[in-house]
Formats: C-alpha cells, sequence, structure tokens
C-alpha cells in the first residue's frame, strides 16, 4: 500500500463519516474503519476533513487577450490549482480562423507534459466553422476526449463571437457526438452600443465597465441559449452566470425537464458592483462583472437550492500594470480576475460558516463537475477513483495574500479575504503536492484526463 489517510472525516456529496483511506497505485483502493494494511506512508488525519480533489471546471491559463497574455502560465496557474486543492483544471484554448481544433489543444498539451502541476483537460473555444470543416473534426476531437466546446455570444469585434446560427448548429452537432456545448451568454450589440456612449460622455472609469453590460444586457442573452437549446433538445452549460433574471430562466428550464447545467464563480457569490467604485476598481473588472446585490443573494439561495450544478473560477489574471491600462479609458481593461487558488477553501470555508454543507461543496466543486464532463475517474472519493485528496483544517484561520498564493500575478482581488479552515495537503493521484502552505510537487505531475460522451 501506498498510503493510508486515518481518522479523518470523509466528506461525500451525500453525508459524512469517519473513516480511514487507503490508496495504492494511484487509486483510491479501501474506505474503511480501522484499515489494518500497513502502507509507505500514514498520514493522521484526526480532526480533518478529507474531501476528494476540487475540479475547477474555467481557467483561461497564458491566454492571449486584450493585448496581453494572462499573468498566469500553465505551470504558475496548475500549481496554484494543487495549493488550493484544486486537482484538476479544465482550460478553454481559443481557436481562431484557419486554426484546428487538435492542432490548438495538441500544442497546448505539449505544454501541459512539461509544465502542468495538476491534472488538465480543455474545452476548446470555437469562433470559426473553417467553411465546415470544424464540424467534421468535433468527431475527432471528442474520439480523444475532448467533448466540451465554448462559444462567446460576446467579443465580436475581437473576432470571437458566435451568431445564433453558428450556435444553435454547434448546440445540435454536439448532441449527435454525445458532447456538451458551453456558453458565454451577454449581448455583444448592446455593450458595444453602451460603452461607446459612455466614452463619448467622457464616463470612463471602471464603474462604467459594469453599467456597459449590466444585468438585463446578460439576462437576454442567457434566455436565448435557454430558448435555444429548450426548443431544440440539446444540453448546454451556461459558463459565469451572474445575473437573477438570467438565473431565473435556467432555474424555469430545469424545472421543466431540460438539459440546462448553470455554473457561477466565487467573485458572484462575494462581490457586488460596487467593487468598480473603489479606488482600485479596474482590478475587478471582468466579463461579465459582478452585478448589484440582489443577484448575489439569487444566486446563493439558487445554489443551495440545487440550481446551480457547478462553481468554477474564470481564472483569468492580468498584472496591475496591465490592468491600469484602463485607468483612463475602462473598454482598455484586460478582463479577467484570480480565482483558482481560491475556489475550494472560499466554498469550505463558506460550509464552515453554515452557509451550506460541505457536501454541497464536494457536490458543486467536485462530483458535478466531473459527472457532467465525463471525467469518470474524478470527483469522489469511491474505490476505483483517482486518489486526488485534499486534507483541510476546519480550524486553521487563514488571510489571503498575494504573497502566500502560488501564481505569478501582482495582485488579488481576494486580498485581505479572511477563511475559516484552509486545506493543508493535497494529493494527487497519491502524490502529496502541496504541505501546509508549500508546493512539492513537481512540474508534469499532471496528466492529460481523457473524458468519455454523454450517453
Amino acid at each position: 500500500m501506498d498510503l493510508i489517510i486515518r481518522g479523518g472525516t470523509v466528506v461525500t456529496s451525500t453525508g459524512s463519516f469517519q473513516a480511514d483511506v487507503a490508496v495504492d497505485q494511484e487509486k483510491i483502493v479501501a474506505i474503511g474503519t480501522d484499515l489494518k494494511a500497513e502502507a509507505d506512508r500514514i498520514v493522521d488525519a484526526t480532526g480533518k476533513l478529507v474531501l476528494p480533489g476540487a475540479i475547477d471546471a474555467h481557467t483561461h491559463m497564458q491566454m492571449p487577450f486584450g493585448g496581453t497574455v494572462s499573468a498566469d502560465s500553465y505551470k504558475a496557474g496548475s500549481r496554484a490549482a494543487v495549493c488550493g486543492g484544486v486537482t484538476t483544471i479544465f482550460d478553454y484554448p481559443v481557436q481562431h480562423k484557419g486554426e484546428t481544433i487538435l492542432g490548438l489543444v495538441h500544442s497546448k498539451q505539449e505544454i501541459c507534459q512539461e509544465d502542468a502541476c495538476s491534472d488538465y483537460a480543455f474545452h476548446c473555444c470555437i469562433t470559426d466553422f473553417n467553411d465546415g470543416a470544424i464540424l467534421d473534426e468535433m468527431e475527432e476531437a471528442v474520439a480523444e476526449g475532448i467533448t466540451s466546446f465554448k462559444c462567446f455570444l460576446v467579443y465580436k469585434k475581437e473576432g470571437m463571437m458566435v451568431d445564433d446560427g453558428m450556435l444553435t448548429t454547434l448546440l445540435e452537432r454536439a448532441k449527435e457526438l454525445g458532447a456538451m456545448v458551453n456558453v458565454h451568454a451577454e449581448n455583444p450589440d448592446l455593450i458595444d452600443l453602451r460603452t461607446e456612449k459612455y466614452l463619448k460622455e467622457g464616463k470612463t472609469s471602471a464603474w462604467y465597465h459594469y453599467m456597459s453590460r449590466p444585468e438585463f444586457v446578460a439576462a437576454e442573452a442567457d434566455k436565448r441559449v435557454v430558448h435555444w437549446a429548450s426548443h431544440l433538445d440539446t444540453p448546454v452549460y451556461i459558463v459565469h452566470m451572474s445575473d437573477k433574471e438570467g438565473l431565473e430562466a435556467c432555474i424555469k428550464a430545469k424545472e421543466e425537464g431540460k438539459m440546462i447545467y448553470v455554473e457561477t464563480c466565487p467573485q458572484y457569490l462575494e462581490f457586488t458592483s460596487d467593487v468598480y467604485k473603489r479606488e482600485d476598481g479596474r482590478n475587478f473588472v471582468c466579463s461579465p462583472p459582478m452585478k448589484g446585490e440582489e443577484s448575489r443573494q439569487a444566486l446563493w439561495t439558487a445554489l443551495k437550492a440545487g440550481f446551480i450544478d457547478t462553481v468554477a473560477t474564470d481564472h483569468c489574471p492580468f498584472q496591475s500594470y496591465e490592468k491600469d491600462w484602463g485607468k483612463d479609458d475602462f473598454s482598455k481593461i484586460p478582463n479577467g480576475c484570480a480565482g483558482v487558488e481560491n475556489l475550494y477553501p472560499y466554498m469550505l470555508s463558506a460550509a464552515n460558516e453554515g452557509k451550506i454543507s460541505f457536501e454541497k461543496v464536494v457536490q458543486v466543486c467536485a462530483l458535478n463537475p466531473a459527472k457532467i464532463f465525463g471525467c469518470e475517474s474524478k470527483g469522489e472519493l469511491a474505490i476505483g477513483k483517482d486518489a486526488d485528496i485534499v486534507i483541510y483544517d476546519p480550524e486553521k484561520d487563514f488571510t489571503v495574500h498575494v504573497d502566500n498564493m502560488h501564481s505569478d500575478y501582482d495582485h488579488t482581488i481576494w486580498e485581505g479575504k479572511k477563511l475559516h479552515g484552509y486545506p493543508v495537503q493535497t494529493y494527487l493521484r497519491g502524490k502529496l503536492v502541496y504541505d501546509n502552505g508549500e508546493y512539492v510537487g513537481t512540474p508534469g505531475d499532471g496528466k492529460y484526463v481523457k473524458r468519455m460522451p454523454r450517453s
């Protein structure tokens, strides 16, 4: 036996119980009380929680955007991930005109084979059909375990947007292949119109980033996505849900039995649009922006009720000097914030405070993303699953500072956030990769996760 974790409280999506967890050859091989087997390493988890590693289903590592590249490389971002208890990341490489899905993804895999500190998978963003070749190539991609594709309903000027015809074509093609389409839903024409208006009026601060794309601008697009998916009878995954009205449309469709999956992010659960009034408001600029308190509360209510399927981060940090490009023009601020190292600690701290249950955190941060995206060996502590394990000390107090994070960015929107409870160890397929504040793994530890199509 390689490893036994003794005496902790094992947390699953349905309950918690005291048990030992045994690991051999990267897999969980036994869970039970007082396991008698010998092991190369025995860890005492008395008084601590033993959890499955989290899956961050939404990251953008070393992504070209806004005239620069996001601050975290695959090495830095995945290193930060495991230090926060995230053992698998899903990244979003963006296809541009002339590029193929597999050519793009293979280029990212080559980097990750050398650099990844966590396990990794990809959703490929499709922006151009390349005269129909992409629709054929999607079948090859699914065979290689790439079973999800993303559409932007925004970034029209940047050449990344798909129109309704492309969206519906992709929804139907994905359904044929047992794949999923993920959608960034905001109305691009309204955003462009309002942005131009505010800039002409000399309204250039970060507050007008929010005002250019408020709740109803996202809600219209959310409803449109729900409309198409419902009438085409296709599954769809709406990323980074932030607004109450769009969320309500998703809930209604879910209650009618439609295959609508909803993701939100910690920043929408924690912050409101008031952050854009701050002196450092530009550091919080992401798309969609944080919304009003009514939307924030609606997200928490839906999360508790089971209408939000996953919590992920949209991790896409930029350096502060890059954010400063938009000091006098909000439209020039690179869109994105840090989060991958904060996801699990934030959600588990919320459970520790009684906002939700620990079991709910396991559902939305581990089990659900594994199930939705076909990660058969991930997402739960169960015999035969990968030994992706987090040991969490519910009594450990932790305050987030940029200096105790493990990324390459120079600031974080989570600066000063106090958390009660914090991960103390992370195991990636049975290997200790994070230990009490220190990354102790090796870049290249991460493996590609080949996913199964939907049946």
